[in-house]
This record gives structure tokens, C-alpha cells and sequence, in this order.
């Protein structure tokens, strides 16, 4: 059989239809290069069978894309057509939402082709442990270990390979075999790497968020058929923007601060006095400092509060979205003629329906918050009880994902598509509701002590500066360890510093956590509704991400909550089986 007839022998045709090749066995026995006329033809629902195309040869139908949509046939975006036999090269492979995509592109499409996944490790064999302790025994792929059974790890070790490398890395430390094996192959890059700590060190976080979509795309630049260059950004690269937020690509040098400046200024048309953002001098102010520290805990620090100060004076709230803002200012300046889709989701959280309900991995933005509530030791919180917590799940971050792939996937013309997947304008989860909810949730379902005893909760309070906080958070610690007075003295004093260190980190949180607590801006995401109007009836049900239909009781009290415990606290403190 001729190289690449066979993977071309079905494709989907709208409902009940199916695209046949007449003549391909004949051209498949024979074994003749070229093997003559080969004919697409269209059957279905009893109808007169339709000639679709013609080719001159098989050879003619090599490394096609071809799938039903290109005919007309199929309705929606295709996207299951547009996966089969793709390859695709994802970063940040053994990240919370990469794993949701892998999974869902694996089920959807077990026909898809290779999946090239970098994995931050030292060699071959470092890597090959990660994928399948970090990917294939998650319990997050446990649907298609039941579809499988005993030929899930042949099925997945078919699809996914390991590639070591690092985004800090020239080249991305990828060896120069496999590389060339990339640029051969890959029809699709998706950049999920990021560093998303708020207050990390400056040199870090440009290095990763910043210098990193720029290491990707000269590989990028080297892969002979790929399609589309896919960027995972957030939603509050937007930084202190105010009202309805537009679905908008960066400009490069552009800044929040000097945005701000000119529309609150009395005449529109006057320029602002700041100056504008320079990304490379960024990068240099960085690296220069560095040089310049010792190798101590002192240099993290300071490169910690160069990252904030930076990110503030130019109108971001924390180094985590200013350089990822300049990473999609940079992708954009370099791209060229290849497309590009920038990819905002607002606090990615649990999985809302796929492939089951509430599944999650680490402390998500708001969890932290949620479980120190429910042990009993915060009982307050920085934040406006009428306030939008902008949320939403994973697994409809990743259909979304999916659809702008299959959409832009095509032929798709040179530029930046952006998409904001986020609830705060169709949909708003607002945090008074939100405490509502978490206190219902541990008022019936308690977390205990180590003494087998529930834990009383109390509804959440707000306050609105950190004064008032801070005093609220020491006067309930000293409160709650009152009674350690009566206790040994050696007992009493480690008390009061485990309690001490519960005040400190949730003034921490506090802190860190203020610019979105107190956020002003609302994800405009015009843009991905009609992604998702584009979508057929069917792909709607199996690609849903309409965040509108979310209800938030459900979600929270039923989904989110139990994940977060049975997930990320593997059940310990809890009734809950």
C-alpha cells in the first residue's frame, strides 16, 4: 500500500454520512505507483450517492487534509475531522490544563496522530517517567483506561512521546534528532508552559512567560506543515483595565498605565507623558540586575519586588500578567505569515462535566481560600462581597481550545485571533454568593478534626482594606487558641506559633489575592460565542462551552467543593467517601 492511503479511507459527512474512496482497493492490490483515478463519493440517509472529487492519481491524495468539511458536507467547525491524524507539540505537557486537552483530544479522536509533549527533564528516560507518572497513571485518564483496559498503556505510548527539553532553554533543550523530527512533522503547536506564581522573581518569570513563546516560535518557524500556533494566555494580561474588557491582541510596547492615562485625560487626543513599555529593555533591566546580586535569598527578594514594581508602574497588578502580556506583544511582533490564536480563559477551576465531574490538580486561585475556610482557620477575607470571581471550568477552556484549533486550523490566515473564555459578563459568579455557597457546603458536609469532630464554620466576612483584615484575622487566632493557656506550657507555645503562621499566610493571600478581589474589569468574549454559534448541534454536546448554562450552586456545592477535597486533599479531614 502506498504511504498515507490508508489514513485518508474515512471521514465524517454531516450526520449519518460517510466519505468513501471508490478505487482504492483497486489502487491498494495493484500496488502501482499512482494506481489511476481515484474518486471521492458521498453516501447517505438513502440519498443518490454524490461524486465529491476527483483525483488523477492515489499519489494525489498524500498528505491531504481531508476531511468532510473541505467538501461542504459536514456542518459546524469539523472538529473531530480536523484532529484525525494531526500531530500536534504541546508544552507545559504535565500542567492541570494540558492534561485536560490531551485527554480530551486522545477520546475524541483516537486517530489523532502523534502528540509531542515537552517534559522539563534531563534525558530520555527522566522524561519517559514523568509522561507515564504524571500523565498515564493521573487518575484524571481513568475514562480511557476503562475504554482500553489492558492495551491502555501500548494506546497511549503510540500517541504520546516524550520530548525533554525546557521553554528556558536555547532551543528549548530539545535534542537536535527529535527537533528535526518536529519541524517534519508537527501540524500544530500549543504553548501551555507558564510560570503563574503572582509575585515570582522577575528573571524567572520573563525567562518562562516572556522569552519562552519566542523560543517556540523559532521552532515554530521551522515545521514545514504546520497550521496554527496556539498560545494559553489569561484573561487578566488585561491588567487594571476597567469595564467591559475587548477581545484585542497587544500591541507591542503598549501599557496599561499609559491606556489609562490618555482616556481619563480631558482632551482624548493628547499622548500620555509615560513612556511607552520597551520589552527588551525589560528583559535587559532583568538580567543586568541579576548579574549584579549575590547568589543569596536576598537576590530573590529583590528580583521579586523589581517584577511588582515593574508590572504596577505600567498598569499590570502582578509580574505573573505583565509578563505573560509581554509574551503575547512579542509572539506578535515575530509571527509573520503564520496564524496565530491567543487562548484567555479567566481562573481556570475543576472540570465541570469531562471527563467526569470536579477533577483537579493543585490550588487553583480561589482554593487556598476555600479550604482555610472550611478547617476553620479564616473566617474573613480582603475582598467585595459584591465583587465577580471570574471563573471557569477546565474542560470548557479546552473545547474552546479545541474549536479555535479546528476554525483556524484550515488555511487560516496570517494574524493574532484572541479568545476570552471567562463568565463575568454572560455569567457572573459574584463572592458574596460564592461564600453562600462554600459555608452551605461545610455546614452539611464538615471537615473533621484529627479527633474525628467536625469543624463549625461561620459565614465568610469581607472587609475592604487590610487594616481591618489584619486585626480581624489575629483577634479570631487569638480566640480560637485561648484555651491554650490551660494546656503544658511547651504545647501552648507551639500552638500559638502554628497559630501565628496561620495569620501570616492568610495576610499573604490577602495581599496577593487583592487585585482580583477588588478587579474591575469584565471579559468582553464576544469572540468565543461565536465560535461556539459556529459549531454544529452535535459538536455543541461534545464540545460545549457555553458558560452561560453553568449554574454556579451546582457547580460549587456539588462539583467544585468535593473535587477540591477528594482530588487535591485526597479526602484527609473529611466525611466525605
Amino acid at each position: 500500500m502506498s504511504p498515507g492511503l490508508a489514513m485518508h479511507q474515512e471521514a465524517r459527512c454531516g450526520v449519518g454520512w460517510k466519505l468513501i474512496r471508490k478505487k482504492l482497493e483497486y489502487c491498494c492490490k495493484k500496488k502501482r505507483k499512482g494506481g489511476g483515478l481515484m474518486q471521492v463519493w458521498c453516501y447517505g440517509n438513502n440519498s443518490t450517492p454524490k461524486l465529491v472529487k476527483n483525483y488523477q492519481s492515489c499519489d494525489a491524495m498524500k498528505d491531504k487534509d481531508f476531511d468532510s468539511t473541505q467538501f461542504g458536507f459536514e456542518d459546524g467547525l469539523g472538529i473531530v475531522g480536523f484532529l484525525k491524524w494531526k500531530k500536534f507539540f504541546i508544552t507545559g505537557g504535565t500542567g492541570f490544563l494540558a492534561k485536560v486537552l490531551i485527554e480530551k483530544i486522545l477520546r475524541a479522536e483516537p486517530d489523532v496522530g502523534k502528540i509531542y509533549v515537552l517534559i522539563k527533564a534531563k534525558n530520555k528516560e527522566d522524561a519517559m517517567n514523568r509522561l507515564l507518572s504524571e500523565i498515564l497513571e493521573a487518575e484524571l485518564f481513568q475514562t480511557l483506561k476503562k475504554a482500553y483496559g489492558r492495551d491502555y498503556r501500548a494506546f497511549m505510548l503510540s500517541k504520546l512521546v516524550p520530548v525533554p527539553g525546557n521553554v528556558r532553554e536555547h532551543n528549548l533543550g530539545i535534542n537536535q534528532e527529535l527537533a528535526d523530527e518536529i519541524s517534519r512533522e508537527v501540524h500544530v503547536i500549543i504553548n501551555s508552559a507558564a510560570n503563574t506564581t503572582f509575585n515570582e522573581r522577575y528573571d524567572i518569570a520573563l525567562d518562562i512567560n516572556t522569552i519562552g513563546p519566542r523560543r517556540l516560535m523559532d521552532l515554530a518557524k521551522t515545521c514545514n506543515k504546520l497550521k496554527l500556533f496556539l498560545h494559553v494566555s489569561t484573561a487578566y494580561v488585561n491588567g487594571q483595565r476597567k469595564g467591559r474588557v475587548l477581545e484585542r491582541p497587544f500591541c507591542m510596547g503598549e501599557s496599561i498605565a499609559r491606556e489609562e492615562e490618555i482616556i481619563e485625560s480631558v482632551d482624548s487626543s493628547m499622548d500620555s507623558d509615560l513612556p511607552m513599555l520597551d520589552v527588551e529593555e525589560e528583559i535587559r533591566l532583568a538580567f543586568d540586575l541579576k548579574k549584579t546580586l549575590k547568589d543569596d535569598d536576598s537576590q530573590g527578594s529583590e528580583m521579586k519586588e523589581l517584577g511588582l514594581q515593574r508590572a504596577r508602574s505600567y498598569g499590570w497588578q502582578d509580574t505573573y500578567v505583565f509578563t505573560k502580556a509581554m509574551g503575547e506583544m512579542v509572539l506578535d511582533s515575530i509571527r509573520g505569515e503564520i496564524p496565530i490564536v491567543t487562548m484567555r480563559p479567566s481562573v481556570i477551576e475543576s472540570t465541570c462535566r469531562e471527563p467526569f465531574p470536579g477533577w483537579m490538580e493543585g490550588n487553583r486561585m480561589m482554593d487556598p481560600i476555600i479550604l482555610y475556610y472550611g478547617k476553620g482557620q479564616l473566617t474573613g477575607f480582603l475582598a467585595d462581597p459584591n465583587g465577580i470571581l471570574d471563573v471557569v471550568p477546565a474542560d470548557m477552556v479546552v473545547n474552546a481550545t479545541l474549536a479555535a484549533i479546528a476554525k483556524h486550523g484550515r488555511g487560516g490566515k496570517a494574524g493574532m485571533y484572541v479568545y476570552q473564555i471567562s463568565s463575568s459578563v454572560t455569567n457572573p459568579l459574584v463572592f458574596g454568593e460564592l461564600s453562600k455557597l462554600v459555608f452551605n457546603h461545610f455546614t452539611s458536609s464538615p471537615y473533621m478534626d484529627n479527633r474525628g469532630r467536625p469543624i463549625p464554620v461561620t459565614k465568610m466576612k469581607f472587609f475592604d482594606n487590610m487594616n481591618e483584615f489584619s486585626s480581624h484575622v489575629l483577634d479570631d487566632a487569638i480566640s480560637r487558641f485561648a484555651s491554650i493557656s490551660k494546656l503544658n506550657g511547651k504545647l501552648s507555645e507551639r500552638l500559638k506559633i502554628i497559630g501565628m503562621k496561620v495569620v501570616e499566610q492568610a495576610k499573604y493571600l490577602a495581599t496577593i489575592y487583592q487585585p482580583y478581589t477588588f478587579y474591575n474589569g469584565r471579559f468582553d468574549n464576544a469572540n468565543t460565542e461565536l465560535l461556539l454559534e459556529s459549531m454544529s448541534e452535535d459538536e455543541r454536546g461534545s464540545f460545549g462551552f457555553n458558560v452561560e448554562s453553568i449554574d454556579w450552586e451546582d457547580y460549587i456545592s456539588n462539583v467544585h467543593v468535593p473535587g477540591l477535597r477528594r482530588h487535591v486533599m485526597k479526602g484527609r479531614g473529611s466525611s466525605m467517601n
